[in-house]
């Protein structure tokens, strides 16, 4: 049984690894000549003491949930392929059924929850300003240009 856990583990570490990898590339674009042109010129005019970008510290843990919350959500997806591959590869031997069919279970009862905190987190960080765009954005009409009737 160790030596599945370890096997399963490991497979799973290696696929979030290729999943994430994308994540942490910064590649810069190639800019045309008037845009670094205008960088340049932008960056000679700015002082020595120029201000520093500021970020808060909800920015930064809004960001950490964010990433929490979605590497939840690839773990639960895959844990929802792996058990519908257990379940297509039992040849209709029970027992391996049911644990197939409780894995998706609990997988998809997880990836409910996790869904839900992300949601329940955008709508708290859009009640109290800490996300740059609120979730609540363009939810409601704009009335200030309402004609009257009649």
């Amino acid at each position: 049984m160790t030596k599945k856990y370890l096997q399963f583990s490991l497979k799973l570490f290696i696929i979030l690894f290729l999943f994430c990898i994308p994540c942490f590339v910064f590649a810069v674009s190639a800019l045309n000549e008037t845009v670094q042109t205008s960088i340049n010129t932008n960056l000679n005019n700015v002082s020595p003491y120029a201000a520093a970008n500021e970020t808060s510290a909800a920015t930064i843990v809004g960001s950490v949930v964010k990433v929490f919350l979605g590497l939840l959500g690839i773990i639960f997806l895959i844990l929802i392929i792996y058990a519908g591959y257990n379940w297509m590869t039992a040849g209709g031997d029970e027992p391996k059924v049911k644990k197939a069919t409780d894995t998706i279970k609990r997988a998809i009862i997880g990836l409910i929850i996790v869904v839900s905190a992300y949601a329940i987190y955008g709508l708290v960080s859009g009640f109290l300003g800490t996300s740059k765009t609120s979730t609540l954005e363009g939810s409601f009409p704009d009335r200030s240009e309402d004609q009257a009737i009649g």
